[in-house]
């Protein structure tokens, strides 16, 4: 592996003590494969997508990353050899999580309304084969208990706004008897440094709210995966709430303000009253400014085509109260920058970090 090419980040960014503070980030690294095994493969052959995710994540020296759209297979040969890429360029994350995501599993309906079955777009959530474009987290520090909620159905979830509630019927309203709410995953993962308190790393991939019918199926289903975590966090659902302090990592594929979708529901998670929001920032999100945006350019965390949806905030680290936020940003490097172009090669979606103490 090219180790000379990676180790180079290293000095880029101060590593964290994790006897002080923990990096949390989320990172949406968009490599989904068109078929299984194909990950891996790109891994082992040091794809230049992969090195340059592998350079970003070392600049970032994070202590817990969330991963977006990473291809699940069941032994988890995928992760563990992008685990082992990154402790060869120098960033070891010993500790991992991963498990099956809701994409590419049939559920035997036309969800789409186009007369056919068995399509990605009749699955629990799009995917040409099972776990594809799934999630994982990677850790410095040990992982404790895991509570995955992607079997929760949709209609199951208190206050859901289900699409054929009003009068523009669902193409398939049988399916909402086995529609699991989670496009992606909801996972609580229990953290358990050794020179803290446990803490909870709540991540999730939420389903875009575009690219469906006038039902607004996806934009239905956005809005309730995003507010799933407010009725979490305040005993809503039918599971206890966590009592230790939570960090939601994860993305949201949803903007306050711009794009597309159900404003509100991201919204209001940032205002919850058991949450903070850093803002993190970076000088190259202003400089790509989209000027028919009303949003701070800053914050934002992805890099789509100018005339629609264009850049967004849509990734996401918030922090529970009772922690301090130490520092935050988003790693989106200004055009002359050398790193700029590392950065654009591994992900249309920026690392998002945030620094707590506790």
């Amino acid at each position: 592996m090219r180790r000379g090419l990676l180790t180079l980040c290293l000095s880029l960014t101060p590593c964290t003590s994790l006897a002080e503070t923990l990096r949390i980030a989320t990172y949406h690294m968009d490599i989904r494969k068109k078929g299984p095994g194909l990950l891996l493969r790109d891994i082992l052959k040091e794809d230049p997508q992969i090195t340059a995710l592998a350079k970003v994540i070392v600049h970032a020296q994070p202590d817990v990353l969330a991963l977006q759209g990473f291809d699940y297979d069941v032994e988890g040969h995928a992760l563990t050899a992008f685990q082992a890429y990154l402790k060869q360029a120098g960033h070891d994350m010993p500790h991992l999580f991963s498990a099956p995501p809701n994409t590419g599993i049939e559920t035997g309906f036309d969800l789409d309304g186009d007369g056919r079955l068995a399509e990605p777009e009749d699955m629990q959530s799009f995917g040409r084969y099972t776990g594809q474009g799934g999630m994982a987290v990677l850790s410095r520090v040990p992982i404790g208990n895991v509570r995955d909620f992607s079997d929760l159905l949709w209609k199951d979830t208190p206050g859901a706004l289900l699409p054929g509630a009003d009068e523009i019927p669902f193409p398939a309203p049988e399916a909402l008897t086995i529609q699991r709410l989670s496009s992606v995953a909801h996972w609580d993962v229990e953290l358990r440094p050794e020179n803290a308190p446990p803490s909870h790393l709540l991540t999730f991939h939420a389903n875009t709210p575009v690219f469906d019918g006038p039902e607004d199926r996806n934009g239905r289903r956005n809005h309730d995966e995003v507010t799933f975590w407010a009725k979490y966090l305040d005993g809503d659902l039918p599971f206890p709430a966590p009592t230790g302090p939570v960090v939601i990592a994860g993305n949201a594929n949803l903007d306050p303000v711009d794009g597309d979708g159900r404003h509100n529901a991201i919204a209001s998670l940032l205002q919850h009253r058991q949450l903070q929001d850093p803002r993190p920032q970076s000088a190259g999100g202003t400089a790509a400014a989209d000027t028919d945006h009303r949003a701070d350019p800053a914050l934002d965390t992805v890099d789509w085509p100018d005339q629609k949806p264009g850049n967004l905030r849509v990734s996401y680290v918030l922090p529970d109260t009772r922690l301090r936020v130490i520092n935050s940003g988003v790693i989106w490097p200004l055009p002359d920058d050398p790193f700029a172009q590392t950065v654009e090669t591994a992900s249309r979606h920026r690392l998002v970090w945030v620094d707590i103490a506790f």
